[in-house]
């Protein structure tokens, strides 16, 4: 799309309810899209909106083996009660291997920037872009929302993916707030995970490659 089509397709989409987004997704799709998930608090939402759609919807999972035993739970316990497609894709390397070599993993601080950069590069980065070549969707739907982070605030429901050859990154709840979320997994008997932590963050309000630019050019010169 260009610059204009997505300005477009913005205006008339943000008053839109987020599944009538989902489905003007999926039309674009002609049949190739993928939604990605971490299983992080909230992500029930767009799990069960999209499904709610397409059922079988390819769910593109990097499992980069440093989460919690609540997260693997929580995605087990949604994978059962939503029948997730889920497509994982894990790094090179296994946790043990990486701790071993580098290390382990860095701790999350500001500090440890370029640690935290070159550990997201192996461990997250390369499995999603492995996952996103493999399977060539051209509409990558996502969980992001605007009061996540400052870099997500200037984004929008749709864009543009410069990092993965998607044709469209497609944010359906990109606008709905906390309390929203809260709300709709309530109506819809939904769980929700709240032991969730990423080693590629040194904090909430990072990011960690995936949604910025750096992403697509680590994951290029790795």
């Amino acid at each position: 799309m260009t610059t204009e089509q997505i300005a477009q397709a913005n205006a008339e989409l943000r008053g839109l309810p987020a599944l009538d987004v989902v489905r003007w997704g999926l039309e674009q799709a002609r049949g190739r899209a993928v939604v990605s998930t971490n299983f992080r608090p909230y992500e029930a939402v767009i799990l069960h909106l999209v499904t709610r759609i397409q059922p079988d919807i390819r769910v593109l999972w990097v499992d980069h083996g440093y989460n919690r035993a609540a997260t693997y739970r929580h995605a087990e316990d949604l994978r059962k009660r939503l029948g997730l497609n889920i497509h994982a894709y894990l790094p090179r390397l296994t946790p043990a291997h990486y701790d071993a070599v580098h290390g382990g993993m860095p701790e999350p601080t500001p500090e440890n920037e370029e640690r935290i950069k070159a550990f997201s590069t192996v461990m997250k980065l390369e499995p999603f872009q492995r996952g996103m070549r493999e399977m060539a969707p051209t509409v990558w739907i996502t969980a992001l929302r605007k009061v996540q982070n400052p870099n997500r605030a200037g984004l929008d429901i749709v864009g543009a993916d410069g990092n993965f050859g998607a044709e469209i990154k497609l944010s359906p709840v990109f606008h709905w707030s906390d309390a929203e979320m809260e709300a709709y997994l309530k109506a819809n008997d939904l769980p929700n995970e709240w032991d969730y932590f990423d080693p590629a963050k040194a904090d909430e309000k990072r990011e960690c490659g995936l949604h910025a630019g750096w992403g697509g050019k680590a994951v290029g010169a790795h």
